[in-house]
């Protein structure tokens, strides 16, 4: 193995185990096609909500999961910032800015170390949490990074905690960080030698975009500063993020691996420093061997030279102690982590990996079969076409899948309605990829949801025939149109409006559309598909096509506005915390809905829709997720109120008390709870 990493570049040998790796890398990290199209779903997201939103609080997804990783423990972090705070770096940029709209923040980081900085506060702040953080220093005042995160923690979810500069936890398995900070629109000084560094990596207009963006500032200090506990760190998470999009598929899966081998080599065999090194440090390896050129060519065939150049970088700087940050090399990553005999004993553990050579990726329990397998089957042919290595159902799968994720948006009024529409509208004469394509189309019909109903709500006991009516008509006629290029599912706001305007026939018609359309074989709901079904239903047309015929997605209803008049105190819940939404599985709504219609028409069909959701809820037989209980208990305790078994009520929202508290339902749950006693 020792031989083959001294002639890395022309070993078939070493070439056709390269191929393997980056081969399982595709599976476990995804295809750059799986990749693209995570990325560019949430491009068009970020874009839609940037162009239509004014709120006071501008927020950022980044993190592993903004990257374009789908590994298990993958994190999701949100940096969230005033927009009427900007921070500058010294008295004449304050000129950009007209003081009467803008608190301005002053930069001062002569005392503190690179990379760090003192945010003095220039002008009146109408927040009372900057306001409760300001310290008086030399006649100045500073706003606390410490007290700044006491005022700012929110705790929206149990279990979380403050780590570094955020509150951290876990929901359904999924890792979090949130993150108060301010915005600058300025590239800082300590880093303008990065702008010339980058002679080829990353390219001119990338580098371009990363300074026009500016940087960012979080609430955490230098524990060796002497400001510790005032002292704010620059962030660059906006650039690293276009940074890693800039990479190429084969670099990318250079950085998963490293992440892996962290994760699966470095933290089991360290038990006692896996604390010392983390994901980030392996970010800012290959940002740097990337930006020195240090591997000529990075393709399949060369995937795990690339790998090794970073690790033996990695064990460098764990001998000498100092990890340079990416963008402010004075920074030290490792100081005040990696030193002493903490520091000795990681690099004689990574020392030892080493010395094993790419022996030491048989560590991987991930990665180890694939290795072994080609090893032992040396004429094995091998395909590094990524086209071949992921099924059109898989394909559609993760496309869909990530366009529910990302077309989540609620406008807050009429008036908020139409200016979302109109920015798609604008949207669509622009270059688009295929997939933001697909994107603008199902966040149209969600757009198209939320108008219906904002529309009939606005317009409803207003007295005024007319109006009434031409609002029913447009509502109706936007719903039918949402449908036709939307989700299966999407025909659910249909029969939900039906419901509500009292046409229950015609919502029972609805749903029985929609019980034939989700029984078929080839049906996907969420990550639940035969995928041979699945092909031969639909295999070969155009995603459009498949969108409409032959997937589903659960119900989400916008808290602004009403949809069931029996789920108004869930939303309003909702809405006292941070989501904008209530998400409902398909399948509760669908029941739900049934009941609440039949019991005008006929009981026993009722009985038998509520039978149904108590099977359902009581035996999903895996459609419901552990973070859809909470609701999907309180509506079944819901209909089983409406029909008069108060026990099973009762019992329906002690099950919902149980479940994890993903919707905050507890209060309005204890408030029904309470009315059923007075009953």
């Amino acid at each position: 193995m020792d031989f083959l990493l001294e002639n890395v570049y022309i070993d078939a040998g070493f070439q056709h185990l390269c191929e393997s790796v980056f081969v399982r890398l595709c599976q476990i990290v995804g295809t750059s096609v799986q990749v693209a199209i995570r990325r560019e779903t949430k491009d068009i997201a970020e874009m839609v909500k940037r162009r239509v939103e004014d709120d006071d609080v501008s927020v950022m997804e980044s993190g592993s999961i903004r990257e374009g990783f789908r590994l298990k423990g993958s994190d999701i972090d949100y940096m969230y910032w005033p927009n009427d705070h900007r921070v500058i770096f010294d008295m004449s940029q304050s000129e950009h800015y007209y003081t009467e709209d803008k608190t301005l923040i002053l930069s001062e980081s002569s005392e503190s170390p690179p990379g760090f900085t003192l945010l003095e506060l220039l002008t009146p702040t109408p927040y009372r949490e900057v306001q409760s953080a300001c310290v008086p220093m030399n006649d100045r005042f500073y706003i606390s990074c410490s007290l700044y995160r006491q005022q700012t923690q929110t705790h929206q979810f149990p279990g979380s905690i403050g780590h570094g500069p955020c509150e951290s936890g876990e929901v359904g398995g999924l890792e979090y960080d949130l993150a108060r900070c301010f915005a600058c629109d300025f590239w800082p000084l300590a880093a303008s030698y990065w702008i010339n560094r980058c002679h080829s990596w990353p390219n001119r207009e990338v580098v371009n975009k990363i300074v026009r963006n500016g940087c960012h500032f979080v609430p955490i200090g230098h524990p060796l500063g002497l400001h510790e506990h005032e002292e704010w760190r620059i962030s660059f998470s906006q650039a690293e993020h276009k940074l890693v999009h800039s990479m190429n598929h084969c670099q990318f899966l250079t950085y998963g691996l490293l992440k892996i081998f962290l994760k699966e080599v470095i933290d089991k065999q360290l038990a006692e420093t896996n604390k010392l090194l983390c994901s980030y440090h392996m970010k800012t390896v290959i940002f740097w061997v990337i930006q020195q050129n240090a591997v000529p060519l990075w393709c399949p065939q060369n995937l795990l030279a690339g790998f090794w150049v970073c690790f033996k970088l990695l064990l460098q700087w764990v001998y000498e102690g100092v990890c340079p940050n990416f963008f402010i090399p004075e920074n030290n990553l490792f100081l005040s982590k990696v030193h002493g005999s903490a520091q000795k004993k990681l690099f004689l553990e990574l020392h030892g990996l080493y010395e094993k050579g790419l022996v030491c990726l048989l560590q991987s329990p991930s990665i180890k079969s694939y290795i072994t397998y080609v090893l032992y089957n040396p004429r094995l042919s091998i395909c590094t076409i990524e086209d071949r290595m992921i099924s059109e159902c898989d394909h559609d799968k993760e496309l869909f899948n990530e366009i529910d994720r990302n077309t989540s948006y609620f406008p807050q009024n009429l008036d908020h309605c139409i200016k979302y529409l109109h920015t798609i509208e604008l949207m669509i004469g622009e270059p688009l990829t295929q997939y933001q394509v697909l994107m603008l189309q199902r966040s149209t019909a969600n757009i198209l949801q939320s108008t219906a109903f904002t529309l009939h709500n606005t317009y409803t006991n207003t007295g005024r025939n007319k109006q009434m009516y031409i609002a029913d008509r447009m509502s109706c006629h936007m719903l039918k149109l949402a449908a036709k290029f939307g989700f299966i599912s999407d025909m659910m706001y249909i029969a939900m409006f039906y419901c509500k305007t009292f046409r229950f026939r015609e919502a029972m018609y609805i749903t029985e559309m929609i019980k034939v359309k989700l029984a078929q074989p080839g049906l996907m709901y969420k990550v639940y598909v035969d995928s041979e079904r699945y092909t031969e239903a639909v295999g070969g047309q155009s995603m459009s096509t498949k969108m409409r015929q032959a997937v589903a997605h659960d119900i989400k209803l916008n808290v602004h506005t009403c949809y069931i008049n029996e789920l108004r105190p869930e939303q309003q819940s909702v809405s006292q915390s941070i989501s904008d939404f209530l998400r409902i599985p398909l399948f509760v709504v669908l029941h739900f809905v049934e009941l609440l219609c039949y019991r005008h028409i006929d009981t026993t069909l009722a009985q038998t829709a509520l039978e149904e959701l108590q099977a359902l809820v009581h035996h999903d037989q895996g459609l419901l997720y552990d973070l859809d209980r909470d609701i999907s208990w309180e509506i079944l305790g819901i209909c089983q109120q409406i029909t008069g078994n108060l026990n099973a009520a009762l019992h329906s929202y002690q099950q919902s008390l149980t479940q994890y508290p993903l919707h905050k339902l507890q209060n309005v749950t204890l408030m029904r709870i309470q009315d059923l006693h007075i009953t």
